[in-house]
Parts: structure tokens; C-alpha cells; sequence
């Protein structure tokens, strides 16, 4: 299955692209099909199931669930107009999606939130209905929820069988594993993301592709600098203050003193890491890296290379993250990005692996590098598990962002030491990640039962 970096690489609204993003795309899809249907819905009810009830409204899970059905999308939404669109929804018991009839929808009765077993398919389940007059279900359908923003109905994630694997490929270099990467790399005498570009190709012309790309990072750029400016509280109760600004403006008044010590440059690592959740956490606009949980890590490490390293160029910001995109997709393709399926060493130590991989290759690594880079930096993540204190994706994660680019960075830098031979392959570290996941209790895989989520206050 090709997954293109604007797969990988997603423009979407916080705080979370399994949670929030998801759901109100899945909302949109169900409001497709009623489009087609030859039956007129009444009513609108969505039962959401496993990690998204159990931190739902922690992640905006609700919020996103009505904007879905109300016709909002992540790539389309502004923060006003849903406002606007939620209190009328509150006001008049409504929805009135374009190219529909109003439907009815009470939040506090047809929005519920199922605490028993998950569903079968994942643990970001959601059952979504159309009602007639009397109440009866006209359609229903089943969506999951599978990290990053991607959506998949029940009948979408049973088609995914061997068969559909082991389909030809439409692309040049179909690698499925680090191991097919790393021999084409060597019988093409091209690069990771040279082979990456032209698979891309195959789907849209140059110049789409570079427009896309220059689009992903200004999008980065933007929310980190609104971050950096930006101070108070962020929403949903645990009164966590924004500290990018603060850290940045301090950071900035030491620079250039004789005597600050080296180990500074961390700090400013965490601050553009940190700059990007909080950002998401307060439900702005940011890009899936390769979820909005870990969305800070690979900005964070692109303005530490740009703004600190000698000789970088904004030119090489296409093969950072076509790079990226390459080694994200083998870790969604043979494991996951999901923090309900895997816990964060699924978001933020695939994060890490992306951002170590992209700067291996900007800093002239080769591949059997960049492949060792990405690989430390995943290793290093192995059994990191996703206990959000109240559900918000602020505690630990905005924090772990900073943490997970500065570990990337490391991962770079050792594998370039080095000249590509390792003990543990990347691919073992993904395979052992999956394992590691599905062992792992449901308690610290986004369900906020344990962890942190138990043991610090949050009230």
C-alpha cells in the first residue's frame, strides 16, 4: 500500500488527529453517503467506542464528532464558524449540513460515550446512525480510527488482507521494509527520498509536489511562531500554562554570552517542540508529523537544523520530509502511529524515527545512515506509553514533543559517527514495536486508566 507524504503529512486542527481529526472525518464521510442514499434522515446519533470514549472530551471528541456531522473538515476548519456552528447545534437541538435536510441532534442523547469493551476492529472506534421519525436506523456505519487522521470503515480495514498486500505496486520502488528500501537504494544509486520523489510522481507533477511540500512546512513554521508569542492557560481544566514564550524570550536574552553553556541548545529544541503542542493543545492549526500528539518533533527538529546548524538550506526541506514520510510510512505500514493502538512510542518515537531520518539525509548521510538514524531514534522509544493526565493532550505530551526531537537529533548524529553497520535493524525495532503494543495493557495506551493519568492530581 503507498502511502504519500501528503498521507503522512496532514494539515489539520488540534488536539488530536486520531480524536479530533478523525472523528470529523469520519463525520464527513457518513454525510456523503446520506447525500447518495434515496432515504431521508431525521436524526443523527454517534456512539463512540474504547480510546475515544474514554478520552473523548479530554481530545475534543465530541466537539469534533458534531462538526463532522455538521459538515466541517480539518483541512477547511476555522474556529469561529464551528463556534458559531456548535452553539446553534446546543441552542435548537440541530444540524444543517450543506446539501441535506436539518437533522435532529442532542448532544446530551444522541452523543454517547460507550465505557464497555472496544470495538473489534481497533480501540478508536465510533458507530455512527441516521434515524427516521419513529427512531429507527435508516444506516448505520462502523468507523475506526487509526492514528494520524486516517479513517477506515469496518469493511475498509477487513479488505486489507494479503491479497490486497501483495497487489502489483503503481510506483517505481514499492519498498514495503527498510530492507526493500535499502536494496533499492543500492541497485538505483539513488537516495531515500530521491526514490520517495519519484514515487510521488506517479501521483501528481513537479511542481503539485513541491507546492504541497513548501505548503506542509510553512504550515510548521506558522504554528511554531504562533507558539513562541502566544501565553496563558490552555483549556480543559488542568490550568497548564503555555511555557514556549517564556523559555524563547529567555533563551534569546542569553544569547551570544561567552559563557552559556552548550547543553543550551536543548532548550531550545524543546521550545519549538513545545511551541507546536501547545499550540495544538489549545486546538490550532497544525500538521500530523505523524499525529498531531507528536506533531512538535519534526518541526521542532527542521528550525533546530535551520537556525543552528552551519550551511543548512531551506532546499533541502523536501528531502527532510520526503525522507520522513518514506521511513513513516514502513512504521504505519508494518506496526503503527497510533497512541490507542500502540502507546506513544507509536507517536512520539515514531516521530523521533522520522525526524532522525530526515536529518541523517540533510546532513549527507547515506542510506544504510539515515536507516541506522531512524532506527536509534525508535529503539529508544520502545514501550513509551500514552497516559494523558485527564485526557488533554498536554501532560506529559507537549512536553515529551521537546524530548523526542532532542533524541532524534542524538540518533542523526550518532549514525553519521558511524558508517551505516548496526546491530539492530530498523526493521526489527518496528517489528518489535508492534509486538510491544499489542502486549502492552489497555490501561496505557490512551485510555488515560493508568500511568500518570492515575497518579498525578488533576483536579
Amino acid at each position: 500500500m503507498f502511502l504519500s507524504v501528503f498521507d503522512m503529512f496532514k494539515i489539520g486542527v488540534g488536539p488530536s488527529s486520531s480524536h479530533t481529526m478523525g472523528p470529523m472525518v469520519a463525520g464527513a464521510r457518513f454525510l456523503d453517503t446520506l447525500r447518495r442514499s434515496p432515504f431521508t434522515a431525521q436524526r443523527l446519533r454517534v456512539r463512540l467506542h474504547g480510546s475515544l470514549a474514554f478520552t473523548g472530551k479530554g481530545h475534543a471528541t465530541d466537539r469534533a464528532s458534531i462538526l463532522g456531522l455538521a459538515g466541517f473538515t480539518p483541512e477547511a476548519y476555522d474556529r469561529d464558524t464551528a463556534d458559531a456552528a456548535l452553539a446553534a447545534n446546543a441552542r435548537d437541538g440541530r444540524l444543517c449540513p450543506p446539501g441535506l435536510s436539518p437533522m435532529g441532534f442532542d448532544p446530551e442523547t444522541d452523543l454517547v460515550f460507550d465505557y464497555g469493551p472496544p470495538l473489534s476492529g481497533h480501540a478508536n472506534g465510533m458507530v455512527i446512525s441516521a434515524l427516521d421519525g419513529q427512531g429507527d436506523v435508516l444506516f448505520q456505519e462502523t468507523y475506526y480510527s487509526i492514528g494520524g487522521g486516517f479513517v477506515r470503515t469496518q469493511s475498509e480495514l477487513e479488505a486489507v488482507d494479503d491479497a490486497a498486500r501483495d497487489a502489483p505496486s503503481p510506483v517505481p520502488f514499492p519498498f514495503r521494509t527498510a530492507d526493500e528500501m535499502l536494496s533499492m537504494a543500492q541497485a538505483s544509486g539513488l537516495s531515500i527520498a530521491q526514490m520517495k520523489r519519484r514515487n510521488e510522481l506517479r501521483f501528481c507533477d513537479a511542481q503539485e509536489l513541491e507546492a504541497g511540500i513548501a505548503k506542509i512546512w510553512a504550515t510548521m513554521r506558522d504554528c511554531i511562531e504562533r507558539g513562541l508569542t502566544a501565553e496563558g492557560e490552555l483549556p480543559g481544566g488542568l490550568r497548564v500554562k503555555r511555557r514556549a514564550k517564556a523559555i524563547h524570550e529567555s533563551l534569546r536574552a542569553d544569547w551570544g554570552r561567552n559563557l552559556t553553556p552548550p547543553h543550551q541548545i536543548n532548550d531550545w529544541i524543546s521550545a519549538y517542540a513545545m511551541a507546536v503542542n501547545e499550540e495544538n493543545a489549545a486546538g490550532g492549526q497544525v500538521v500530523t508529523a505523524p499525529t498531531n500528539g507528536a506533531a512538535g518533533v519534526i518541526p521542532a527538529v527542521i528550525r533546530y537544523w535551520l537556525d543552528h546548524v552551519p550551511q543548512a538550506s531551506s532546499s533541502q526541506i523536501p528531502d527532510f520530509l520526503l525522507t520522513a514520510a518514506a521511513v513513516g510510512g514502513l512504521i504505519k505500514t508494518n506496526a503503527s502511529i497510533s497512541g490507542a493502538e500502540c502507546g506513544c512510542q507509536a507517536e512520539v518515537g515514531s516521530a523521533a524515527a522520522m525526524a532522525a531520518a530526515g536529518m541523517a539525509a540533510v546532513l549527507g548521510g547515506t542510506p544504510t545512515q539515515i536507516e541506522n538514524a531512524a532506527e536509534i531514534a525508535l529503539e529508544h522509544h520502545l514501550g513509551m506509553t500514552c497516559d494523558p493526565v485527564k485526557g488533554l493532550v498536554q501532560v506529559p505530551c507537549i512536553e515529551r514533543n521537546g524530548l523526542g526531537a532532542i533524541k532524534a537529533i542524538s540518533a542523526a548524529s550518532l549514525a553519521l559517527r558511524g558508517d551505516g553497520t548496526h546491530f539492530v535493524p530498523l526493521d526489527s525495532a518496528i517489528e518489535t514495536m508492534r509486538q510491544t503494543g499489542r502486549d502492552m495493557h489497555e490501561h496505557y495506551k490512551e485510555t488515560s486508566l493508568g500511568g500518570l493519568a492515575v497518579n498525578v492530581p488533576n483536579c
